[in-house]
């Protein structure tokens, strides 16, 4: 089937000023990978490929099951870290904060010290999402446990709990330019 010209997609301003706005999340990409991901928005595709990439959604639905989730993440990669008092998912995250998830800590004065309660809280959009998804924002949220900055440490962490980090960041970027331009989640 040959690809559908641009003129073919009802856009409400002009094709390149919409595809710049479209492409707000690659905006750190270099421009052949942001030019890729152009042409298979162009030819109705993005979705297409994300389905066969990731075909099925993970089954981790309750507050209950994310914290079991992200606490076995834990245990297995930062033992020593401070505990995670909650995990949630958070259906504000992406309207308010324009972030996938959030880490807090809450200091409180407990006796004479000053302690820090954690707390982890996911977009419901991700609720739904495939399980190599939500593994990427919980080990990203998981590893300011240990670095606060986004720099090269905290990187490197986020690599060593997940090889694939930096693909399911990237793949993570594609769904929401995709969510962006239908509003529909791929997966139920």
């Amino acid at each position: 089937m040959p690809a559908r010209p641009l003129c073919y997609i009802a856009l409400p301003f002009p094709t390149r000023t919409r595809m710049t706005a479209i492409l707000k999340y690659l905006g750190a990409y270099p421009e052949q990978t942001r030019a890729q991901v152009a042409g298979l928005i162009e030819q109705d595709r993005l979705a297409d490929v994300l389905r066969e990439r990731y075909p099925d959604a993970h089954g981790i639905r309750t507050d209950k099951a994310l914290y079991g989730y992200v606490q076995d993440l834990k245990d297995t990669y930062l033992r020593n870290a401070d505990p995670v008092a909650k995990v949630a998912y958070d259906s504000k995250i992406q309207v308010v904060q324009q972030a996938l998830g959030l880490h807090t800590a809450i200091s409180r004065v407990q006796g004479g010290k000053l302690k820090a309660k954690h707390e982890i809280r996911i977009g419901t959009v991700f609720r739904d999402a495939p399980e190599a998804f939500l593994r990427m924002i919980a080990v990203h949220e998981l590893a300011h446990l240990k670095e606060k900055q986004h720099d090269k440490a905290f990187y490197k962490l986020c690599c060593w709990m997940e090889p694939h980090y930096h693909q399911y960041e990237f793949d993570v970027r594609l769904y929401l330019t995709q969510l962006d331009i239908t509003g529909e989640r791929l997966w139920k």
